[in-house]
């Protein structure tokens, strides 16, 4: 049936795809879209939205998906003439622009499992992020692959802001719509210049599309050993460390941030990385640091008016300041992005209670109960709208990016496990000794040496005491992390205060496993208090 995207002019005089990263650099600066740091990346402001709007996104309710969606807050639906109306909105918008720039690539290390994309744009450095964070034609990452049979097409209107009578004809509630239609392979958006939506709506057509392939779909970064045997995967939240953990000088890198496990082993979704800056340094995170230069893509940083030097220490665009690069911008990624297996598998959370231990080890069933339940902090700048840490479960540690039940990805984790044998822990790098304002943030060198005595086994057989309220296995010992820090209660000078504020997080837990239909022993592996 033809849509209104069959109208979109994609002349070869005003639509330049797959430019180069000079070109699109240049293109940028010449339009004003952006200006050169000092260190040679782009640098460019997303107005003002500086993270991902998900109350704005919306999803076609067709008939042919309907009864396999989780619908509710997460995913909102739009009839297919409301989605029909955006798209008509965005193709005419686009058509009265002078130029598009474009990108057609890959989704997908592993050449059986990967989707063709191609983004529409009418701005140059919304083309340059897509052909960061996606896997070039002919790159590397794609094992040379230059064939392309476009699946998914993602118009990107961000300029294009919905009147009060076009949100009302659409179905949606503000001047800012991202629609998806998963049967149309299209995703349209409207009103945010924010880049990272792009890459979010492939995450989630990806999240739709391969559990029915067999392969699960993970919100996680992973790395492995030089010799590729010993693979972690660390999920998590924005914000939670995923790219920082799996940035280790010691390991080699597969993907920051979102990958799929097959039966032959773990691939990443993305041929780039997306990792925050905030308070960013060279002694606190080398590899990120050596990777913003000349083709990568500074989000909201500020910079220095006379020298172009960043200012990663800065919130004043935004708490949210984002850096993209291409994965093999760091040195020791594992290109194409595919490794084995997982051994160990972390579960990120960043408590704003205070009161999670540091690490612990799960049994099979925290991990199912820790999974589905996905507790962390939404941190200052990643959605709009959130200022300061906030409790916040996130089915399987992704709920904004699961169109089905989170049940059916809590299935497909707990085989993988069970199959390969692999460890679970959780890993708290948020708050300790008070809650958010009172306490500090875990010390980074302390949360890696953690991870490191779980990948080099050191952890496996350690000895370990109960936490009463939790019930979660916390080591006696960890090499290079002082003891006192392990047990979260004593780093409060008020104990009573700390169990308190415990009794109040596992409530928490337990008002929300309350929504999700759990196996009896899933439900009791969650907290006592």
């Amino acid at each position: 049936m033809p849509t209104a995207l069959d109208r979109l002019n994609l002349a070869s005089h005003r639509f330049h795809v797959n430019l180069s990263t000079p070109e699109l650099i240049e293109r940028a600066v010449s339009a004003g879209e952006g200006r050169l740091a000092s260190n040679g990346a782009l640098v460019c402001l997303t107005g003002d939205r500086t993270g991902r709007s998900p109350k704005d996104k919306f999803l076609e309710d067709s008939a042919g998906i309907h009864d396999k969606i989780w619908w509710g807050k997460v995913n909102q639906p739009v009839k297919p003439d409301g989605f029909e109306k955006a798209l008509a909105i965005a193709v005419d918008h686009m058509n009265s622009r002078p130029h598009l720039f474009g990108f057609r690539g890959y989704a997908g290390a592993d050449a059986k499992r990967r989707v063709h994309v191609e983004v529409v744009a009418e701005q140059a450095w919304h083309a340059l992020f897509a052909s960061t964070l996606f896997i070039k034609l002919g790159s590397r990452s794609a094992g040379g692959a230059t064939e392309f049979k476009k699946d998914w097409t993602i118009l990107n209107a961000g300029r294009r802001r919905l009147t009060a009578e076009e949100q009302k004809a659409i179905g949606v509630t503000g001047p800012v719509a991202i629609l998806q239609s998963l049967e149309k392979k299209t995703v349209v958006i409207l009103g945010t210049e924010y880049a990272g939506e792009m890459k979010k709506s492939i995450f989630y057509a990806l999240n739709y599309d391969l559990p029915e392939a067999g392969v699960f779909p993970m919100h996680c970064s992973c790395n492995t050993d030089k010799d590729g045997s010993n693979a972690a995967l660390f999920f998590g939240l924005s914000g939670t460390g995923k790219t920082t953990l799996s940035a280790d000088p010691n390991r080699a890198l597969i993907g920051d941030d979102e990958h799929g496990w097959s039966d032959t082993g773990v691939f990443n979704f993305e041929g780039g990385c997306y990792a925050k800056c905030i308070k960013l340094s060279k002694e606190g995170e080398p590899q990120i640091w050596n990777a913003i230069r000349f083709g990568s893509v500074l989000e909201n940083v500020l910079i220095d008016e006379a020298t172009r030097v960043p200012d990663y220490d800065s919130s004043k665009i935004a708490e949210n300041s984002r850096v993209t690069y291409p994965v093999d911008f760091i040195d020791n990624a594992t290109i194409p992005s595919v490794c084995g297996h997982p051994k160990n598998v972390v579960f990120l959370t960043a408590d704003a209670y205070g009161v999670l231990p540091p690490v612990a080890k799960l049994t099979p069933e925290q991990a199912m109960y820790y999974f589905v339940n996905g507790y962390t902090s939404k941190l200052a700048g990643t959605e709009a709208g959130v200022t300061e840490p906030q409790p916040n479960f996130s089915a399987c540690f992704g709920a904004p990016f699961l169109p089905r039940p989170p049940k059916v990805y809590a299935e497909m984790l707990a085989k993988k496990i069970a199959e390969h044998k692999a460890d679970v822990w959780l890993l708290n790098t948020g708050w300790t000794g008070g809650p958010y304002g009172v306490g500090s943030r875990f010390k980074l060198a302390y949360t890696r040496a953690m991870v490191t005595a779980m990948l080099n086994g050191s952890l496996k057989n350690v000895a370990t005491t109960p936490d009463p309220i939790f019930g979660l296995h916390i080591p006696t010992s960890v090499p290079g992390v002082p003891s006192e820090v392990l047990n979260p209660r004593n780093t409060w000078k008020d104990g009573a205060a700390y169990d308190a504020q415990a009794k109040k997080l596992a409530k928490g837990f337990r008002d929300n496993d309350a929504t999700f239909d759990l196996p009896d022993a899933v439900r009791k592996a969650g907290p006592r208090g």
